[in-house]
């Protein structure tokens, strides 16, 4: 392979690249707690979208329960987020870790 090529697949992976970290803004995931109480939806570019919660766990004696619930929702949202923009760019790279894509 000579050097022309090797600047050819880097051009093109580049490209992928970029047009894959463009649609992770449309790609969304969800996540919940307490049950389906609390509701996450987040983009696959960390973007949390819509947060719903269940007026049956708001118990204003209970705010940390409440704040508990939230936090592990978005938590959990935001690792399957992360987790479907690492499976796009490693379907790209090829398995390869690149520091500083995700």
């Amino acid at each position: 392979m000579d050097m022309q090529q090797i600047m050819e697949q880097a051009r093109l992976m580049q490209q992928q690249l970029t047009d894959a970290q463009e649609n992770m803004g449309n790609i969304e995931v969800s996540a919940t707690a307490g049950g389906g109480m609390v509701r996450v939806t987040a983009t696959a570019d960390m973007k949390l979208t819509s947060l719903s919660i269940d007026p049956e766990v708001v118990d204003p004696n209970d705010v940390a329960m409440l704040e508990d619930l939230v936090i592990t929702a978005v938590n959990a949202v935001l690792a399957k987020a992360n987790d479907v923009a690492n499976d796009q760019v490693a379907g790209i790279a090829g398995g390869l870790n690149i520091p500083g894509l995700f």
